[in-house]
């Protein structure tokens, strides 16, 4: 066996610096790439909240009409949400939605944009 000045055994199997190096910057690599793609899967959810959104406020706004047999929708209240209180009131949603809001004729009114 050969013996370098530190008593070790020039054969000892260890990680060059080279090479841990390089086995860093791989994995900061793919580190950075993972991120990037939870970014865009993250903007795709809330794009895709938006939209469902505006479909679930549609459809308690026909539900709406349907049921009651009138072409607009009393305020339930004074705040900008009156009328999506009055489809939470009568049960046909839980919550008032965060992205739209909806006019006495039922038409939806973007209050945020979806992007």
């Amino acid at each position: 066996m050969t013996t370098t000045t530190d008593n070790r055994t020039a054969d000892d199997g260890g990680f060059s610096l080279i090479e841990l190096l390089v086995v860093i910057v791989v994995l900061g690599i793919l580190t950075a790439v993972v991120v990037f793609s939870v970014v865009g899967i993250s903007d795709d959810a809330e794009e895709n909240s938006c939209a469902a959104g505006a479909r679930t406020l549609a459809v308690a706004v026909e539900s709406y009409f349907a049921r009651h047999g009138s072409g607009s929708i009393p305020p339930t209240g004074t705040g900008a949400e009156r009328f999506e209180e009055t489809l939470v009131a009568d049960g046909l949603m839980r919550g008032t939605s965060e992205y739209w809001d909806v006019a006495a004729e039922g038409y939806l009114v973007n209050i945020s944009p979806c992007d």
